[in-house]
């Protein structure tokens, strides 16, 4: 598919909307179907394959159908992460860990006066 260098930061909402209906068109052309055809499979109306590929815009759910009817939901690749814990959260979470053992050593400690 052409440029491969787009600098995504610089581009206007309306050209990244061009830009990814251009790509619907492009994958929807390689696999030699029609818009109708595309429509059908996705469960949407031909009118709104024809608008996302001339760069207006469409719901996020139909382009999540287009892409699945598309077999192309592998673009979304990037959207993936690790639910991780930040490092400024970790140390709290230390804190609190040390803080605890600490109250339940004294707590055991003051049972065992009393037992004495």
């Amino acid at each position: 598919m052409g440029n491969t260098n787009i600098n995504w930061v610089q581009m206007s909402d309306a050209a990244i909307v061009q830009q990814i209906g251009n790509y619907v068109k492009y994958e929807r052309q390689q696999q030699n179907k029609t818009q109708l055809q595309l429509s059908e499979s996705a469960g949407l109306n031909r009118w709104t394959i024809s608008q996302i590929e001339n760069g207006e815009s469409i719901s996020l759910t139909s382009l999540l159908q287009i892409l699945r009817a598309l077999d192309r939901l592998a673009v979304l690749d990037n959207f993936e992460y690790s639910d991780e814990i930040s490092p400024l959260e970790y140390a709290k979470l230390k804190k609190q860990q040390k803080h605890r053992v600490r109250n339940k050593s004294t707590q055991e400690g003051d049972e065992k006066d009393l037992e004495w």
